[in-house]
C-alpha cells in the first residue's frame, strides 16, 4: 500500500494520459492507482450522438475491481411498475421470484446494513451495520420527528463489518479502488473467481475481447463464442453447450449486435427490434449540502468506505399521501457528513495567504452534511445504442454509437430531489443549506452513463414480439444463450442494481443446470 504522495505524480497523471482516457476522466475514476483497470478511450472509442459517459474496466474483475459496492434489493413495487403505470412492458417476474436468489447470495457478496422492515426496500441477510457519525446521527434523528414517511440509514454496503469465508473485515481504508488484498469489499476476483478456480472447472482466458456468439442455423443454438486476442489481434473460437454474456449492458449488447447471421440479420435473438433500445440508467448529481452547528469538538475515525441511504418515499402505491402530480416512480439518497481537510484553503471565506490561512487550516472545517439523489430513469424506445456501419475500434470491432437523454420525467423528477434534500437538512437543523444541479441541456455534468448503472438494451419481458429475454434470462429466439447483466434489465428502479443482477445470474445458472440435465439445453 502506498500513499498518494509516494505514487508517481502525486496519483494525478499526465496530460497525455488524460487525453487518451478523455472519457474516463469526466469522472473520479481516473488516476493513477486506477489507470491499469481502465480503458484507454482514443484505441476502443464510442460515438456519441448525446452526451453519455460509459465507465470501463475491461479487465479481469471488471468494474467490480471500481464499483461502489452498494447494495439495495429491488421491492414487489419496482418489478410492478410498468406494468401499473404503463411505461416499458411488464416484467416477466416478481419479487418473490427472486427474493430466494437475493438470499443466496448475500452471504457470499457480504453485506453490512441494518433491517428497517420497508416495504420499498426489503432487507438483506445483513452483517453488522457500521456506524453513524456524530452528525449524521443527528440528522438521522431530526428527519424522523419532521418526516414520517422518511428514515435515513446506514448504507448497505458489500464491505464486511466482520470477516466471514476466509475473508477479513474491512480496514477503513477507504482505498477499495485499488482492489482489497484483504477480500473485505465484494469482487469476482477477491471471492467468486477463486471459488471457481477451487472447484477445478474454470479455465481463465484473459486478454481475450468478446467479438461475436456463434451461430449454427441448422440447430437454431449457439455452439461457442469468436474472440479476438488483445495482443496478436488474431481471431480464436471457443465452444460450448451454453453461452452466457455478462459483459456489462452496452458491452452485451454490442457482442448481440455484432452476432449477425441469415437467420438473425440484426443482431442475435433480435426477432423483436428491440435490441438496443430502452437504454436507462440512474440520474443524479443533484442534491443539497449544509453546515451543521454545535459539534466541533466531535470528529469521525478512520475511513469509513460508506455513506448513508434515504430510501425513495415518492409515489409509494400504497400510500397516496406520497404521490407526486409533475412525475412518476421515485428516487433515494445516498451522502454523508464530513468535515472539510486543508482544501477548503480555496475558500474565499477563508484568509488569502500568511499565518492566519496557515492557522485556520490547522484545525478540520464546519460539519458538512451533503444529500445526492439518484433517480429512476423510463425506459424510452428512443433511447438506444447501435453499431456504427463504418467505424472500427484497434480491434476490429465494430464502434457502438450511443443516443441515450434524460426525458420530461427524469428532469421534473429532478427538481423535486433538490427541494426535498434542502428541506430535509432544514428540518434537522443545517445552515447555510445550497441546492444544486449539475444537468446542462446538451451538455455535460450529469448526463447519462455518469451513474455507470447502464441498464435495458437487451430487456426481459413476457411476450417475444416487444423483449429480448424471457423470465430465465434467456434469448426468446436461442434458448442457450443467457444474459444476466445490465443489459436484461425491464425498468431501472432508483436502486443500485447490482445486487439484483448476481440474484438473477444465480437463478439463471440454477435453471440452466436443470435444463441441461434435462437434455433440453
Amino acid at each position: 500500500w502506498k500513499a498518494p504522495w509516494e505514487l508517481p505524480n502525486r496519483n494525478l497523471v499526465s496530460p497525455e494520459v488524460a487525453e487518451e482516457h478523455y472519457v474516463q476522466n469526466r469522472d473520479y475514476l481516473l488516476r493513477q492507482e486506477t489507470l491499469p483497470y481502465l480503458m484507454n478511450d482514443r484505441e476502443v472509442p464510442y460515438i456519441e450522438d448525446k452526451p453519455f459517459t460509459w465507465m470501463r474496466a475491461n479487465v479481469v474483475g471488471g468494474r467490480s475491481l471500481l464499483w461502489g459496492r452498494q447494495c439495495y434489493r429491488w421491492s414487489e413495487m419496482d418489478f410492478e411498475a410498468n406494468a401499473r403505470d404503463g411505461f416499458g412492458v411488464d416484467w416477466p417476474i416478481r419479487y418473490a421470484d427472486i427474493a430466494p436468489w437475493y438470499d443466496h447470495v448475500e452471504p457470499y457478496v457480504g453485506i453490512s446494513g441494518e433491517a428497517l422492515g420497508l416495504q420499498q426496500l426489503p432487507d438483506s441477510r445483513f452483517l453488522p451495520p457500521m456506524a453513524m457519525n456524530a452528525v449524521e446521527q443527528r440528522v438521522r434523528e431530526g428527519i424522523q420527528r419532521a418526516f414520517s414517511d422518511r428514515v435515513m440509514t446506514i448504507g448497505r454496503v458489500a464491505n464486511l463489518s466482520q470477516g466471514i469465508n476466509g475473508r477479513s473485515h474491512c480496514q477503513y481504508r477507504n482505498q477499495c479502488w485499488r482492489g482489497c488484498s484483504y477480500r473485505a469489499y465484494f469482487s469476482s476476483t477477491g471471492v467468486t473467481l477463486p471459488m471457481a478456480e477451487a472447484t477445478g472447472n474454470l479455465t481463465l482466458r484473459p486478454n481475450s475481447i468478446v467479438h461475436s456468439v456463434i451461430y449454427d442455423e441448422a440447430r437454431g443454438r449457439a455452439t461457442g463464442v469468436r474472440v479476438i486476442d488483445a495482443e496478436t489481434k488474431q481471431m480464436e473460437e471457443y465452444y460450448g453447450k451454453v453461452v452466457f454474456l455478462c459483459a456489462s449492458a452496452l458491452g452485451t449488447t454490442q457482442i448481440l449486435l455484432n452476432s449477425t447471421s441469415n437467420r438473425f440479420p440484426n443482431g442475435l435473438g433480435n426477432d423483436s427490434g428491440v435490441l438496443g433500445h430502452y437504454l436507462m440508467d440512474h440520474h443524479f448529481r443533484v442534491g443539497a449540502s449544509g453546515e451543521m452547528p454545535g459539534f466541533e469538538d466531535r470528529y469521525y475515525y478512520g475511513r469509513r468506505p460508506n455513506g448513508i441511504y434515504i430510501p425513495r418515499f415518492r409515489n409509494l402505491p400504497w400510500d397516496r399521501r406520497t404521490r407526486h402530480a409533475d412525475f412518476v416512480r421515485g428516487y433515494g439518497y445516498q451522502g454523508s457528513a464530513f468535515r472539510p481537510g486543508w482544501a477548503r484553503g480555496m475558500s474565499p471565506n477563508l484568509p488569502a495567504y500568511g499565518a492566519d490561512l496557515k492557522h485556520a487550516l490547522r484545525e478540520p472545517g464546519p460539519w458538512v452534511m451533503s444529500l445526492v439523489a439518484f433517480g429512476e430513469t423510463l425506459p424510452r424506445h428512443e433511447n438506444r445504442v447501435y453499431l456504427d456501419p463504418n467505424e472500427t475500434d484497434a480491434y476490429g470491432m465494430p464502434v457502438l454509437r450511443i443516443d441515450c437523454a434524460w426525458g420530461e420525467n427524469e428532469l421534473a423528477m429532478r427538481k423535486d430531489m433538490a427541494e426535498q434534500a434542502a428541506e430535509m437538512l432544514e428540518a434537522a437543523g443545517c445552515r447555510n443549506i445550497v441546492t444544486y444541479d449539475l444537468y446542462t441541456p446538451g451538455g455535460y455534468g450529469a448526463e447519462p452513463g455518469l451513474g455507470i448503472h447502464e441498464m435495458g438494451t437487451a430487456r426481459m419481458g413476457r411476450d417475444p414480439s416487444t423483449s429480448v429475454l424471457n423470465a430465465h434470462n434467456q434469448l426468446h429466439a436461442v434458448p442457450n444463450v443467457f444474459v444476466t447483466d445490465g443489459a436484461c434489465m425491464t425498468s431501472s428502479a432508483c436502486q443500485n442494481p447490482s445486487i439484483t443482477y448476481m440474484a438473477l445470474t444465480a437463478r439463471a445458472v440454477a435453471y440452466m443446470d436443470e435444463e441441461v440435465k434435462r437434455r433440453n439445453l
